[in-house]
């Protein structure tokens, strides 16, 4: 998403054995709606210039992109004004970039019993507890945009604890968290504590599974150095 655009933007894909078949979609959330504007580079003296040039710090050249991913960055850049870096990193492999991005998608946009909200404030819960440069970036942006408080992105980013959150938000990262720093001790109280608060059992997957997801992502990206998007930094301020 461009700062400043009067919608927020998630894309998907659907994919099918044939290689050239390709549905892209869109869900969009209203937001205050202000004149499109091009992204704005950093200026030299920024601590994040040059993040949108050295992705990562290993020196993988970009593979060309299959149709499916050309057809997908090509949205990215109409839909949100730029492409997602995590995306440029791992373009250097065309099946690790469709994989991830299947698996992305998926369980942060497909259906579920969790909002696309409670998804992004796991994945941020999780990342805090690695501090992950980059997911606390991106997702922290994500949360403070889907839920129009800023300072809810910034709670999660610093100790979920602290917000104001329900019964049922504080199981879901409870959850999530433990099942970042400790997941051996996971039992079924455990599970039975998400139950009691009214989650289902496809719920509790979904929790686990986003929870998962963002503790390899974040090991990828911290082993990386992957940088955000520095458009990321101001999104979704006020």
């Amino acid at each position: 998403m461009q700062a400043g655009l009067g919608e927020y933007c998630y894309l998907w894909i659907e994919y099918s054995r044939d290689p050239g078949s390709l549905v892209v979609a869109t869900t969009r959330r209203a937001l205050k709606t202000q004149p499109k504007q091009d992204p704005k580079p950093e200026p030299a003296s920024s601590p994040v210039a040059g993040d949108d040039k050295d992705v990562i710090a290993l020196d993988l050249p970009a593979a060309e992109l299959s149709p499916a991913m050309q057809a997908y960055f090509q949205k990215c850049e109409e839909k949100l004004g730029f492409v997602p870096n995590v995306l440029k990193a791992y373009a250097f492999d065309m099946a690790k970039l469709e994989a991830f991005v299947a698996m992305y998608n998926d369980l942060m946009l497909g259906p579920s019993g969790l909002s696309k909200l409670e998804r992004e404030m796991i994945a941020v819960a999780v990342s805090s507890q690695n501090h992950c440069y980059y997911c606390l970036v991106a997702h922290g942006a994500a949360v403070r945009v889907l839920s129009g408080d800023p300072s809810l992105g910034e709670q999660m980013a610093m100790n979920y604890r602290a917000a104001r959150l329900s019964q049922r938000q504080q199981a879901m990262l409870d959850f999530a968290v433990k099942l970042t720093e400790e997941p051996w001790k996971i039992g079924d109280a455990d599970r039975e504590g998400l139950r009691h608060v009214g989650f289902s059992e496809r719920d509790i997957f979904d929790i686990s599974a986003v929870a998962g997801f963002f503790n390899m992502s974040n090991r990828v990206a911290s082993a990386t150095d992957m940088r955000p998007n520095a458009i990321y930094h101001g999104q979704g301020r006020t």
